[in-house]
């Protein structure tokens, strides 16, 4: 008999390293070389926003899911509280979303891969895909797996990272850049080197380091116990902000003057080169390749399972909401892997531009779906005051702290707007909603004409 449900084979330890997982990839690892390059030293402040945003965002997230056993994923509450088409556009709008970053992940690979062998970009790329996507056709308790080791390895190694900084901090080790000191942090240029444009303009990478944040809303559905593991994985976000990123970032900034870091390179990579260690450079290189392919794992299981739930609410084709018999949404995972070797494509056809510009598109995607939850979640406090009051997991400040999330992510598309580099993105996205606004009204016109002519 055919399985019509995901399998709850995801134990807390899974939940809390793909919670991890989410919150640390390609953003941070490669990502924050371009962010530092327009922001320098104020690019902590400007983690620390958005983290601190994300972080109320995810509560939100986290108290609607826990309203109702039958909610697997945002896109059905979004139907209870602002409609079916919500749910449809939101719904294929994050699937485009983890499209895009997992395009930027693979991207990625092919060039940490360059840092040992000279071949093109689009080679690795494709060949870690297929190799991800073999291992997701398995079991989703192998993903957790996978998600957890990989997970592991970027922990391990930013806690590294902070104490070898730590150890050159108190010994004021001397470097070809200089002595390393927190000093650095102020000594070229200031805090704000480049101003508030520039503190401002490294929003939409930063905005894409958290990208997969909400990653735990999406395994929802194959957690074993959601009550108690979901909201352990969201009250630890803070703590990670803090640790994985302001704490590795003020490190970086310490040991290497900003000035000497670029967004063609991994910041982390320059920095173990720098202190003299090219053995440990190769390893960091090894680790941030892991990291993309961790992210690009994370990819693969959250679009195969938004088709999944698509495909049951009969918003994508029927087909998608088939499981194997690992319990496995299969065609689902093989039609996003299908349109994720775009990426590839694009690595071949713009290996300088490619990361760019998926990129920017993900970080606008990804604030649509953000604000969706943070509108759902108003609504829930006004039309379900009685699940509100029983609630065990309640968003804290709320309503004012969603609007004032929501003013927050309207300002930071409004800069996207205003340069050039975001601007043609951001000027395109309208056409991928208006051609979901318009597919959506031809299923609701067919469904019309059926129920007339029944």
């Amino acid at each position: 008999m055919e399985q019509k449900e995901l399998k709850r084979d995801l134990k807390d330890r899974h939940v809390q390293l793909i919670a991890i997982g989410g919150t640390i990839g390609t953003g941070l690892f490669l990502g924050s070389g371009k962010a530092i390059q327009l922001a320098g030293p104020s690019i902590i402040f400007a983690y620390l926003i958005v983290g601190c945003a994300l972080f109320f965002v995810m509560r939100a997230l986290g108290e609607l899911l826990l309203s109702n056993a039958g909610y697997k994923s945002f896109t059905d509450f979004a139907e209870d509280y602002i409609g079916p088409w919500a749910a449809y556009v939101t719904g294929w709008t994050y699937w485009f979303c983890w499209i895009m970053t997992a395009m930027a992940d693979i991207i990625a690979v092919g060039v940490y891969v360059q840092y040992w062998f000279d071949i093109p970009q689009w080679i690795p790329a494709l060949a870690s895909l297929v190799f991800l996507l073999g291992l997701n056709l398995l079991t989703v308790k192998l993903f957790g797996e996978l998600e957890f080791w990989f997970a592991l390895i970027k922990v391990i190694t930013i806690l590294a990272l902070i104490i070898v900084g730590i150890v050159l901090l108190v010994i004021g080790f001397k470097t070809d850049a200089g002595t390393v000191s927190v000093k650095n942090l102020w000594d070229n240029g200031g805090l704000f080197p480049n101003g508030i444009s520039g503190f401002l303009l490294s929003f939409q990478m930063v905005v894409f380091a958290f990208v997969g944040v909400e990653l735990v809303g999406v395994s929802a559905a194959e957690t074993a116990n959601p009550k108690k593991n979901i909201p352990s994985a969201i009250n630890k976000i803070p703590l990670r902000i803090l640790f994985f990123y302001v704490g590795a970032l003020f490190i970086l900034l310490s040991i290497n003057p900003w000035t000497e870091l670029n967004a063609a390179n991994s910041p982390f990579v320059r920095t173990f080169t720098l202190v003299g260690i090219p053995v440990a450079a190769g390893i960091i290189n090894f680790v941030v390749l892991t990291s993309a392919a961790s992210a690009c794992n994370s990819g693969l299981f959250s679009t195969s399972r938004i088709l999944f739930n698509l495909g049951k609410q009969d918003q994508a084709p029927v087909k998608f909401a088939r499981l194997n018999n690992n319990h496995v949404p299969s065609n689902a995972l093989l039609i996003s892997a299908l349109v994720l070797s775009v990426g590839a494509l694009l690595s071949k056809l713009l290996p300088e531009q490619a990361f760019g510009i998926v990129t920017t598109i993900s970080a606008i995607c990804f604030i649509w779906v953000w604000s969706i939850i943070l509108i759902c979640h108003i609504r829930y406090t006004k039309m379900r005051p009685d699940l509100r009051k029983k609630s065990t997991f309640k968003a804290p400040l709320t309503p004012l702290i969603n609007y004032v999330v929501l003013a927050l992510f309207g300002f930071i598309l409004m800069i996207m707007l205003i340069v050039e580099e975001t601007r043609t993105a951001l000027l395109m996205t309208p056409l991928w909603f208006g051609l979901l606004f318009g597919l959506f009204a031809n299923r609701k016109r067919k469904e019309k004409d059926i129920s007339l002519t029944a």
